[in-house]
């Protein structure tokens, strides 16, 4: 089964993540406290797998992702579906496009991240997220336009 691997907040702009144990995703909003959760935003939790990470050599959090995950087949998410990650649920919106600040990390990472930075969500029910919870796809969901 999927699992959460590492949590993250932003509490300040262009500065690193900060780690939790545990967070409360906020419907509709994001994670508490973070500043990236923006009411009504389909940009509000970014998820990343530690599996791309490790493959470009870098370490959680350093990408600006929320939520670091372990075996979710991230890229074969769709727009729409469902993941029940500890008591919240989140829809996935987007895959997340690389930006110029990702090369202040590394020359060349915004290349490199093209197609796989993480997919976003925004969070369809609230309730606790923990490092260690399960991570499981519920269904799919067409978005409407």
């Amino acid at each position: 089964m999927a699992e959460v691997l590492r949590l993250f907040t932003a509490y300040v702009h262009r500065q690193p993540m900060r780690e939790v144990e545990k967070t409360l995703a906020l419907e509709n909003r994001g994670l508490e406290g973070c500043l990236h959760g923006r009411t009504g935003s389909p940009r509000q939790v970014l998820l990343m797998d530690m599996e791309t990470l490790m493959d470009l050599g870098l370490s959680p959090g350093v990408v600006k992702e929320n939520i670091t995950t372990l075996g979710l087949g991230l890229y074969g998410l769709k727009e729409g579906q469902r993941l029940r990650i500890g008591e919240a649920l989140l829809e996935v919106t987007v895959p997340c496009a690389p930006c110029h600040l990702m090369d202040l990390i590394r020359p060349g990472l915004q290349q490199e991240l093209r197609g796989r930075r993480g997919m976003l969500s925004r969070v369809v029910g609230g309730g606790q997220i923990r490092r260690g919870d399960g991570i499981q796809v519920l269904d799919f969901m067409r978005v409407a336009s």
